[in-house]
């Protein structure tokens, strides 16, 4: 169990960092098109689009590495006074409960989408935008399977702690008794 763990959270990790050069790409691209725009008077929808799918990619990509590190918005008050059978049991229902319904319901809710601009190789309405809105629309499969497998890796390591069993560490884990 301890190997699938890390493997799932090395799938994370690996895709987070990834993801994470994006971000330079991102602040480039929105530095040549306000360079371009404000200094020469010129201005390309496809750098603009550009700008937008790289976001779209960081965030949605990103998702599975920030659930691995606990990054995600979560009401800590009590969460971080509990014990680490504790955190196991709200990872554990958390991740049952809410995330796996949740990605599963945003996979169902848009396979006509993807399916549909796939169907078209969909580009941009814009002249002159990227031609790829079908890649882009994939994300809403890509995030939720990422997310779900994370998820996998957090209730997998919540049953190992409850059980009693030493889990493949992972960064958010309290190691305090």
């Amino acid at each position: 169990m301890n190997r699938l763990i890390a493997l799932l959270d090395a799938l994370a990790e690996h895709s987070g960092r990834l993801v994470a050069w994006l971000t330079y790409g991102m602040v480039l691209l929105t530095v040549l098109t306000v360079a371009l725009r404000y200094g020469f008077r010129l201005s390309f929808t496809a750098l603009g689009e550009g700008v937008s799918y790289l976001f779209a990619m960081v965030f949605m990509l990103g998702a599975a590495y920030t659930l691995k590190h606990d990054d995600h918005v979560r009401v800590d008050v009590l969460y971080r006074k509990l014990s680490p059978r504790g955190q196991a049991w709200v990872n554990l229902l958390g991740t049952l409960l809410f995330l796996w319904p949740v990605m599963g319901l945003i996979l169902w809710l848009s396979t006509d989408y993807v399916l549909a601009s796939w169907s078209l190789l969909e580009g941009s309405r814009e002249p002159g935008g990227l031609p790829f809105v079908y890649l882009l629309k994939s994300l809403l499969w890509v995030m939720p399977a990422l997310m779900i497998l994370q998820g996998l890796a957090d209730v997998l390591r919540s049953i190992a702690i409850l059980r009693g069993a030493t889990p493949a560490p992972a960064d958010h884990l309290r190691t305090e008794v």
